[in-house]
């Protein structure tokens, strides 16, 4: 499978990081806070995309966003903190 496009999106009330493949939605929910805080709220991946690494992938490009824009993670969604707790490189993002 390919790298799919994730593209970032508002989203009442914050945004999210959303990904099709095969007609099928995934996606993660966020919502910047007060002192450059971003609070990760749910993953929502399909059990048809289930293993298949996308949800990974949109946590991956939290990560690196959260880097860009000088922000840190507050992971209130399991699936989050469960990959930043997998990849140590990526743990200088949790607030």
């Amino acid at each position: 499978m390919s790298e799919p496009d994730i593209r970032r999106e508002k989203a009442s009330p914050g945004e999210r990081y959303v990904t099709e493949i095969d007609g099928t939605e995934a996606y993660l929910t966020f919502e910047d806070v007060d002192g450059g805080k971003r609070v990760t709220d749910h993953t929502i991946v399909p059990k048809a995309l289930g293993g298949k690494g996308v949800g990974t992938r949109l946590v991956r490009r939290a990560v690196e966003d959260a880097r860009a824009e000088g922000r840190k993670i507050i992971p209130k969604c399991w699936f989050v903190k469960m990959q930043i707790d997998r990849h140590p490189e990526w743990r200088d993002v949790l607030a």
